[in-house]
């Protein structure tokens, strides 16, 4: 049997003082005509998640809108994360612009690469890396962080439209997974858009967002809470490492292959969470299967992946089922069901 392995990324790092530094604050009439757009070109749930949203709470706790731990202290925005890096480059990795509005500055002249240590330093003063901020009517701006390098295709002073390309996801400023960090303010303060009149200190977890929110009704609806998610799954040849994951390096197994692994990456999980997977044969027989323990503690993202290796007489025909669940105070809070033949490749 393949050895298995659980593994916790490091919470992002706490929240940078970007562009414009402001904290959230009492929110501020809202304006009937603001309306927020998607920001990436991505399906909400499928090739792009909701990976941290605004810290609600003042002091050195983190809560979100609903009263989860989708967020970490301080946290001035909602990070929109694709699935893999390769992904960031293409179709669901295109920003867009939130609102109709103008272009007052931008950034796009820093280098990608993943933020690790002592590296913070460097990028001191600067942590949301190439971005651009655009002002819309009644007093609120839009803010954009970790954008691709040269990606930009708009200066300041344009005027733009809602949906319109700004540029590109990328691994910019203070982050280590591509996304993009939006951050929005009306009259230099922060407002979280999904509950945007409830108080900084307060949250409904039975009624998420009852205040009302910003974004228009379409994207509303395909972003309401989670609080987790299956960001990949998959099949694999080899042991497997986030980084491979996240560079979507992987191969996938073959007649040939000397190893049929499975492997799930998950987002959002809470304390108290289990996770197991589950590898069987073309005939239900398991051949492969990992229990964790409850976490400790909330956690950011986590991989996990079994498998076996290839059997002297070769893959038996037919589909090799892999099943992935999170239990949560008693019930499944997540699940994912994917298989293979590896015969057919």
């Amino acid at each position: 049997m393949i050895d298995r392995t659980t593994r916790q990324a490091r919470r992002k790092p706490r929240a940078p003082r970007t562009l414009l530094a402001a904290a959230l604050a009492a929110p501020p009439a809202l304006a009937d005509g603001i309306r927020l757009h998607l920001p990436l070109a991505c399906e909400p749930r499928r090739t792009c998640f909701v990976q941290h949203y605004v810290d609600r709470d003042p002091g050195p706790g983190a809560r979100d809108y609903a009263c989860g731990s989708r967020t970490y202290d301080k946290h001035d925005g909602t990070d929109f994360r694709v699935r893999t890096g390769a992904e960031a480059r293409g179709e669901a990795g295109r920003v867009l612009a939130v609102a109709p509005g103008r272009v007052l500055r931008v950034r796009s002249d820093m280098a990608d690469g993943r933020v690790r240590g002592a590296d913070a330093a460097e990028i001191k003063g600067v942590e949301c890396g190439n971005g651009l901020v655009v002002a819309h009517a009644d007093g609120w701006e839009s803010q954009y962080c970790h954008m691709a390098r040269d990606s930009l295709v708009v200066r300041p002073g344009d005027p733009v439209a809602a949906g319109q390309t700004l540029g590109q996801v990328g691994l910019s400023g203070m982050t280590e997974f591509p996304h993009l960090h939006l951050t929005l303010r009306q009259n230099g303060q922060v407002v979280d858009p999904f509950a945007p009149e409830g108080a900084p200190d307060t949250c409904d977890p039975a009624a998420p967002g009852r205040g009302g929110t910003l974004w228009e009704p379409k994207t509303a609806a395909a972003l309401g809470y989670q609080s987790g998610s299956v960001l990949n799954a998959g099949f694999a040849d080899a042991a497997v490492s986030m980084e491979d994951v996240e560079a979507a390096t992987l191969r996938m197994p073959g007649a040939d292959s000397g190893a049929l692994v499975a492997y799930v990456r998950a987002i959002g999980l809470e304390t108290g969470d289990v996770q197991s997977l589950v590898l069987t044969d073309p005939g239900g027989a398991v051949v492969a299967q990992s229990v964790q323990p409850a976490l400790e503690r909330p956690r950011a993202q986590s991989l996990l992946f079994v498998g076996r290796k290839r059997p002297v007489e070769g893959w038996a025909a037919g589909t090799f089922t892999a099943r992935f669940w999170v239990e949560r105070g008693g019930r499944v809070a997540l699940e994912k069901t994917f298989g293979l033949a590896p015969r057919d490749r």
